[in-house]
């Protein structure tokens, strides 16, 4: 109940209980935050100036770098330090001669390297702000310099397209939406209600894997192109795709996975080569 003068009880009416017009005050909390969630997300987008994609973000560039940043050192203690021999040389030089040479340098990023001390982990990844990680499990295993290259296009492809700061966003945005759900399924006299709640925070899970796959699918295409751009033959990264196919066996379901099956990101990523190069890849890249 709501507090009267002098904090003495006084007349109202709890979260659960009916207002006037019959509504519950639940569902009126709920459809306040739903919109106030709807109405955040949409208002505040940008053109990539790379992509041309219209993305619905929050955060601006200096943002995402300082974010990228602060994150580095967790990072690199989960994974055993960052190693700092003749392969992480090879790592920086690659990285950079991409983003020099490629449509990445117009991006409004700074750009660091990162080979990280893990060989049980087969991984590369990026921070928002153009943080790029590669663990040397990952960089054992490659064969040639056009493979590494192929690995950090991909990751660069997610820093350019800002997937980081878009993921936020809508991060963001399915939580309002949840706990929207949340608030307007649970009925405290009844328990059944709680099984409606984890339903709807599953489902704004699924939103998030699905977003997570079409990124993993961008950034294969904007590494295909930032790598050529950088005289590096694409067909590289379909090498890279099989061998993380030997690596992960068969691996879950597409449909619960963040990361596409590599069977069906080697078929895209054969499409898009096809695109680039009509007559075919030409002579004298870098494998």
């Amino acid at each position: 109940m709501s507090q009267g003068y002098y904090g003495q009880p006084g007349p109202g009416m709890g979260m659960y209980e009916r207002p006037r017009s019959g509504i519950p005050m639940r569902l009126v909390l709920a459809a306040i935050i739903v919109v106030m969630s709807v109405i955040s997300y949409y208002s505040k987008s940008v053109v990539n100036p790379v992509t041309g994609v219209k993305q619905h973000i929050d955060l601006n560039p200096q943002q995402e770098t300082q974010l990228g940043l602060k994150a580095v050192p967790e990072m690199a203690a989960q994974n055993g330090g960052e190693v700092h021999d003749q392969r992480f040389a090879n790592v920086e030089a690659v990285g950079r001669r991409i983003v020099a040479n490629s449509d990445a340098s117009r991006s409004p990023y700074h750009y660091d390297f990162h080979l990280l001390n893990n060989e049980q982990t087969v991984n590369a990844f990026a921070l928002p702000g153009g943080q790029v990680f590669i663990t040397t499990g990952l960089y054992d295993k490659l064969s040639t310099e056009g493979e590494l290259a192929g690995v950090l296009g991909h990751e660069i492809g997610h820093v350019v397209a800002r997937h980081g700061a878009e993921q936020l966003a809508k991060q963001r945005l399915t939580q309002g939406m949840a706990g929207a759900a949340v608030i307007a399924t649970t009925d405290p006299n009844n328990p059944a209600s709680q099984r409606n709640a984890a339903v709807a925070m599953a489902v704004a899970q699924l939103v998030n894997l699905k977003f997570g796959r079409n990124d993993e699918l961008q950034a294969d295409q904007l590494g295909l192109r930032f790598m050529s751009e950088s005289g590096y033959d694409p067909r590289s990264m379909i090498k890279v795709m099989e061998l993380l196919e030997k690596v992960g066996g068969s691996g879950p379901s597409e449909f619960f996975s963040t990361h596409p099956n590599p069977p069906h990101r080697i078929e895209l990523i054969k499409e898009h080569i096809a695109e680039m190069f009509p007559s075919g890849v030409p002579d004298g890249l870098r494998p």
